[in-house]
């Protein structure tokens, strides 16, 4: 698989500068905002989603100021959407870290996560990026619109797989969709390519998320299977299909555990053979791949080159990872 410093090693400036555009957007008079932030810049992960607008950015035209910008304004929002589920979830950790809101309590995470969506909101309205606030506000709706749906769906765990695709495109394609519009709109005024970007950006969320639910049944790579969303009660696409496929009595028992065993080790280990005994990881395997097969397509139209090929093996990375 390829790396991704070898994926970010055309444009390392560009994304220093990025870098640069973050910090200056986080700062703050206020010292307790300031300590929080700078511990947010400290556990920042691979930058995947600036990853997206720079690439999409270089690819459509050239990297601008507004593709700093939009890049930042991207980073703040989602920044802030995790500081606040955190929140809602009650999370201690964040990528092995602990989490603002167990470090400074739910009051301060709420404030600052507050902070980071405002900021954002300001900078675009600094330079007039309308056409970029616009994208990513709508993404940021679509987000929570993608929680909210899948919390209304989790209390009956009956989520189908047209209710599960609906779900994981607003919540997690729609920004990954966001990104490369973004890099594409800071770059070009084409309504065409812009679309063409975002479609490009959907389907990868959508590989990517489906990637996400098959980590959770444990691959080679992985070692034993973790079982984490079953114990949350997610309804996800390996479990999906292996429902439809079951029958009535099985299916049951299965929803049964999930509902009210889902605590129990051996419980949730039947859950995962079950998945597997329907062909579950296959199945989720097989529409993964044919959403990544439709991203690629959508890059068709632009000349082969060394961005296009790093944009390539980027949607390659997020569904080959094993974290």
């Amino acid at each position: 698989m390829v790396s991704i410093q070898d994926i970010q090693a055309p444009i390392q400036e560009e994304l220093k500068a990025f870098d640069k555009h973050f910090r200056e957007a986080m700062k703050s008079k206020v010292l307790l905002l300031d300590i929080i932030t700078q511990n947010i810049i400290k556990r920042k992960g691979k930058q995947i989603r600036p990853l997206f607008v720079l690439l999409s950015a270089k690819l459509c035209g050239g990297i601008t100021p507004a593709t700093y910008r939009g890049a930042a304004l991207v980073e703040l929002l989602h920044t802030a959407t995790l500081v606040h589920d955190d929140v809602v979830d009650d999370a201690d950790e964040r990528r092995g870290f602990f989490s603002i809101s167990a470090l400074w309590k739910n009051k301060a995470a709420v404030l600052v996560g507050d902070f980071l969506l405002s900021r954002g909101l300001l900078m675009s309205l600094e330079f007039d990026d309308f056409t970029l606030l616009k994208i990513v506000s709508h993404a940021v709706k679509e987000m929570s619109e993608g929680e909210l749906l899948q919390m209304q769906k989790a209390r009956k765990l009956n989520i189908d797989e047209p209710i599960y695709f609906e779900i994981i495109r607003q919540k997690t394609a729609s920004l990954i969709a966001a990104c490369c519009a973004c890099g594409a709109a800071s770059t070009t005024q084409d309504t065409q390519i812009i679309e063409k970007m975002r479609q490009f950006g959907e389907y990868v969320g959508m590989a990517f998320q489906i990637k996400d639910d098959l980590l959770d049944y444990g691959t080679e790579d992985i070692g034993k299977p973790l079982g984490i969303d079953i114990k949350e009660r997610k309804m996800t696409l390996p479990l999906i299909h292996a429902l439809n496929q079951a029958g009535r009595t099985e299916r049951h028992r299965i929803v049964n555990i999930i509902r009210n065993h889902n605590e129990d080790k051996d419980k949730v280990n039947e859950v995962i053979r079950f998945v597997k005994g329907y062909n579950g990881i296959g199945y989720s395997q097989e529409m993964m791949k044919m959403y990544m097969q439709k991203a690629l397509n959508e890059l068709e139209i632009f000349p082969q080159s060394e961005i296009k090929q790093k944009l390539i093996d980027l949607v390659h990375y997020t569904i080959e990872r094993n974290k």
